[in-house]
Parts: structure tokens; C-alpha cells; sequence
């Protein structure tokens, strides 16, 4: 069958089952986008194209399917940068295609070309450059191979406009599609471990029955191995303590009698010092992120390491493991899950942590998360806001946060109870993150309420895609946590530059963000009063036609808190003044 490039592309996507493109079109990628009309494929216009690529990001967050975007050459393609390394950090399934300049322009500093391939190569899993017609059905099964198998990732794909172009001779191809072993047989370099090394699975096991101080530390790599029952599995069988990485958060039930919540720079008191005082962590699928381990030359000093990652990358990198396992997690839990039933069925114990649940519960009941009541004249408590979108949300509602203050509180005080719940920017940390990644969880699980949990600042970075869901009749949630400052810079400088406080202030009326939202499209609200927080979202709740906006005026005061600051062991986590020892002891001397 007789296609042309621009058809071969569309083609492709639909044998990967690919249902939903967010993208932008211009000069380069325009052949590309005449044969979408004739395609069952749905194509969301954004409004900028890093919009697109976080739209894909949130999409592949909720429904683990690779999210795709599709944008033009040039400064479209260099919009979408910050996506693919948000992507990458984060370990996102994704495909992007770029349009090209024609192949004969390419290095010509022709109008809008960018050397996308170079420009992206430490950003992502994988790049193409594809130069020939014929070889596009192959490089998309490839692209798309790369982006979902062993550690996720973006993988880009950047398309000459001639190969693509009706008009041109070049475009012409015969169809095809590539088998798995002719994807396999052009990819010879490219095999992830998916087994755990047998030995070291029984190494494992031995080492956890030994433990008398065990932790799982379980990462975002469970969610991406769709680990979650496996996870529980295994904890259920030895009552071992859980704690869930920023990325992890779902993973594990937040109200199971076993989950110690998120540790980390502001996680909580217990489940920071889980980690630092224990004899054993059991580290899936987690990558010893500086966040967790702070200063790492005083981090978990008496802990042993077992780690069970699918990238060998991570293995050593920060801290070298006793037990190393390269394997998928899934994989990995459920064949150290048999080893453990193996060894206790030939007379070995369970390990008797009973004392070290005694120490945990103690340190829950001595630090528990929790915050100052609401005074009289102070703005919103932003806690007790989330608190109320919590509690009025479903059980499984989406929940998806930009970065800052916000974010911490929504990570702290939601209760995760599913998998896929969450969706964030953890390793990049990307400021304008959840309105757009919100809107593509939304397309990939419309059945969901999706509640985005923004700031200020964030929100002034991306808000103009409120304009694409209200086009596309996507109703997301918006909650604008507004204290008129960006309240993380402002709280390390309130902290550790002496209350100077540098280029933070944003002000708390401009913009107006009501006339702003109902001018997108949106249904807006403004909540001042406590009050009013109740019945103003559950007013939002009720709007399933539309993008809702609400403003909330929060204090601007109100610092996160549990926080280790940087450059500090674990050990000196800082907790809110009113949880201070009142004799002055450190947590470090408490805790032991």
C-alpha cells in the first residue's frame, strides 16, 4: 500500500493504539497534521507547546500509557524541552515528534530550525532523526518500544518536513509494520533486565528476616511497574513499615496500619526518622534522591542497603547497596515475596521488630503532621484548605500540584489511598506543572475528578491552558493556593538569609485570577473567609461541564513544616516551633 510520509506517521500512532495527541502545528509538522483530520485519533490544540508536553506527561501519570505530543520545528520543539527532561527525571513514558526543516536545509540555519536532537539528548531516553520515509513506521514501533520498556522515559522523534510532505517525492513509502523481533533485531544494544538474579533475591530475604529495624523504602519505580499489590504483599507478610517517596505517593495506602506517609525534606517526623534509625532499608525502586537522604554522608548511617532497581544505573550511585537487584520491581517483590515463604516454610523466623513498632508509634504520637488553628484575621490556613478538598473529593480523585509550599501540603495532607492519584513534578521540580498535566490526566480518565493543587506563581506560568479545556470541554479543578509571594523561596529566605527578602513578592490582586479564570472559559471563585471554604467546593465539586477555578486567599506566613534544611543529616529535622522540645533537645538525641 502506497502512503506518504505525513499518513505513514498518523498510521503509525494508530497501530499503537495511541488515541489522544496534544500538540501545536506550524510550518514544519503542517504536512503531519492534514491527515490527522481523517484519523479516529483526538488532537488537543494547546496553547503553548510546553502545555502539550506536560498534558502528555499527566496523561502518561494517570493511565501508565505513553503520552504523546506533537509540535513543530524550531522554537516549537525547543518549547517542549522543559517536559522531556521534566519526563526524564521523572521517568514518564512519552513520545514527542518534532517537525524538521527539509533534509537538504538541515545545518543551513534555515527559518525555525533547531538542532532538536542535540539539543534533547541528555533529556531523553532516546532521540531519532529520521531521514527517509520508508523508515518511519519502523522508528515509531521503536520510539514507542524504548519510551514504555525497562525505565520509562520520553523519546523523541524529529521528522524532516520533506519526508513527510505529500507534494515531495521523498514523502512516497510502501506501508509496513515492523514485527516485536524486527523491533528487537534494530535494536540490538537495547535489553532490560526484568528478572531479579535468583541469589540475590535469597540474599535479600535472608537479610530482611534478619533485620531487627526494617523499612521499605518504596519509590516511584513501583508505580511504573504497576507494583502496588506486589508491594503490599510483601509488606502484609512481615508487618514491615513502609514509607513512599514524593513519587510514590498511592503506591502504598496512606490509612493502612503499615504506611508511615512520605519522608524526605518535608515529609514527616516519622517517616524521615524510620529511614535514618533503621537497621535495613528496603529500597524499590527508589534512586536515593537527595531530597530523602539529605546530607548523605550521615544518612541511615547504621542501615544496610538492599536495592532493587531496573536501571543498573541507579545501583551504587549514591549509596552503595549490601543486596544490589536489577529487575522490575513488580518482578523483583514477587520473587523475594516466594523467597521469604520459602525460607520460613524451612524453619527460619519472622524477624521480631515488635520494639521497633514501639519506637515508630511512639515517634507518631509525639510528632504527628498537623498545623496551628486558624487565627482570627490570618489568611486561609492553606493545610486546612487541602483538608477540605480532601475530604470532599472521591476517594479516588486525581490530584495534580505544581511545585513549592503547595505541593508539600498537598503531598502531607492528602490521604493517597490508589495508585495513579498523583500526579507531580518531583525531580525536576517544574513551576507551572499541574495545570496542563491536570487537563491531560483528565482526557486519559475522564471518568476521574481531577483536582490540580496550584500557587501563585506556578499558576501565572501555564494558566493559559485553562483556555484549551475550556475549548475542549475538559473540566478539570483548580484550587490557586494565592498568598501573593513564592512561598518556598520565601520561607529559605525567612529561614537562612536572615528575613531578606529578594524578588518574591507577587501581590495578592494582580493579576485579578477570577476575571482571569472566567475569562478562559472557567466557572471562578474567591474564598477569604473559613467559612466559605466548604460550600464554595463543593459548589465546584458540582460542575462537570466546564473548567472550575477557585482562589484561595491563604496566609503568607505559613511556613511547610517537617523540613531538613539543606546541607543537614536527617537527624536535625526541623519541626513546627510549637512540637519543639521545650528543654531543647535535639530530634537527634531523641531519637536515639
Amino acid at each position: 500500500m502506497q502512503l506518504n510520509g505525513g499518513q505513514a506517521l498518523i498510521k503509525s500512532l494508530e497501530m499503537e493504539g495511541v488515541e489522544v495527541i496534544f500538540g501545536l502545528p506550524g510550518g514544519a509538522i503542517l504536512p503531519v497534521y492534514d491527515p490527522i483530520i481523517d484519523s479516529p485519533i483526538r488532537h488537543i490544540l494547546v496553547r503553548h507547546e510546553q502545555g502539550a508536553g506536560h498534558m502528555a506527561e499527566g496523561y502518561a501519570h494517570a493511565t501508565g500509557k505513553p503520552g504523546v505530543a506533537m509540535v513543530t520545528s524550531g522554537p516549537g520543539a525547543t518549547n517542549i524541552v522543559t517536559p522531556l527532561a521534566d519526563a526524564f527525571m521523572d521517568s514518564v513514558p512519552m513520545v514527542c515528534i518534532t517537525g524538521q526543516v527539509p533534509t537538504v536545509a538541515i545545518g543551513t540555519d534555515a527559518f525555525q530550525e533547531a538542532d532538536i536532537t542535540g539539543i534533547t539528548q541528555s533529556v531523553t531516553k532516546h532521540n531519532f532523526l529520521v531521514t527517509s520515509a520508508q523508515d518511519i513506521p519502523r522508528t515509531i514501533r521503536e520510539a514507542f518500544h524504548i519510551a514504555t520498556t525497562g525505565r520509562p522515559g520520553p523519546v523523541l522523534v524529529d521528522i524532516p518536513k520533506d519526508i513527510v510532505d505529500p507534494t515531495n517525492p521523498r514523502s512516497a513509502m510502501e506501508w509496513y509494520w515492523p514485527t516485536d523481533e524486527e523491533v528487537a533485531a534494530g535494536l540490538p544494544g537495547y535489553k532490560p533486565t526484568t528478572t531479579g538474579h535468583p541469589r540475590k533475591i535469597k540474599e535479600a530475604a535472608e537479610l530482611i528476616l534478619s533485620s531487627q529495624r526494617p523499612v521499605i523504602y518504596a519509590g516511584g519505580g513501583i508505580l511504573k511497574a504497576r507494583a502496588a499489590e506486589a508491594l503490599r504483599e510483601l509488606a502484609e507478610l512481615l508487618d514491615l513499615p513502609v514509607v513512599t517517596t514524593l513519587m510514590a505517593r498511592g503506591a502504598f495506602p496512606d490509612d493502612h496500619r503499615l504506611c508511615l506517609g512520605m519522608p524526605g525534606m518535608h515529609g514527616n517526623y516519622t517517616a524521615i526518622m524510620s529511614m535514618q534509625e533503621s537497621d535495613l532499608l528496603i529500597a524499590l525502586g527508589s534512586r536515593f534522591d537527595d531530597r530523602v537522604t539529605g546530607k548523605v554522608a550521615g544518612f541511615a548511617p547504621d542501615a544496610k542497603i538492599i536495592h532493587a532497581d531496573i536501571d543498573p544505573a541507579e545501583l551504587g550511585k549514591v549509596r552503595t547497596p549490601d543486596v544490589p537487584i536489577v529487575g522490575d520491581c513488580n518482578k523483583v517483590i514477587v520473587e523475594l515475596v516466594a523467597a521469604i515463604k520459602s525460607l520460613l516454610e524451612a524453619d527460619a523466623t519472622k524477624p521480631d521488630i515488635t520494639s521497633w513498632w514501639a519506637t515508630l508509634t511512639g515517634w507518631q504520637e509525639r510528632y504527628p503532621l498537623t498545623y496551628e488553628p486558624q487565627q482570627e484575621g490570618e489568611g486561609l490556613k492553606p493545610q486546612m484548605v487541602l483538608e477540605a478538598l480532601r475530604d470532599a473529593a472521591p476517594e479516588d480523585c486525581i490530584v495534580a500540584s505544581g511545585v513549592g509550599q503547595h505541593q508539600m501540603w498537598a503531598s502531607q495532607y492528602w490521604t493517597f489511598r490508589h495508585p495513579y492519584t498523583w500526579v507531580n513534578s518531583g525531580g525536576l521540580g517544574t513551576m507551572g506543572f499541574s495545570v496542563p498535566a491536570a487537563i491531560g490526566a483528565k482526557v486519559g480518565r475522564p471518568d476521574r475528578m481531577v483536582w490540580a493543587i496550584d500557587g501563585d506563581g506556578c499558576f501565572q506560568m501555564t494558566a493559559q491552558e485553562l483556555v484549551t479545556a475550556a475549548a475542549e470541554r475538559i473540566p478539570v479543578k483548580i484550587a490557586i493556593l494565592n498568598n501573593a509571594y513564592l512561598g518556598m523561596v520565601r520561607q529559605w529566605q525567612e529561614m537562612f538569609y536572615e528575613e531578606r527578602y529578594s524578588e518574591v513578592y507577587l501581590s495578592p490582586d494582580l493579576p485579578d485570577y477570577v476575571k482571569w479564570a472566567e475569562a478562559m472559559g472557567c466557572v471562578a471563585f474567591r474564598v477569604e473567609h473559613p467559612d466559605e471554604v466548604v460550600p464554595t467546593i463543593e459548589k465546584a465539586n458540582a460542575i462537570d461541564d466546564r473548567p472550575v477555578v477557585i482562589e484561595f486567599r491563604t496566609e503568607w506566613s505559613e511556613k511547610v513544616f517537617p523540613m531538613v534544611p539543606a546541607g543537614k543529616t536527617n537527624s536535625e529535622v526541623k519541626v513546627p516551633p510549637f512540637q519543639e522540645d521545650p528543654a531543647g533537645a535535639s530530634n537527634e538525641e531523641e531519637a536515639k
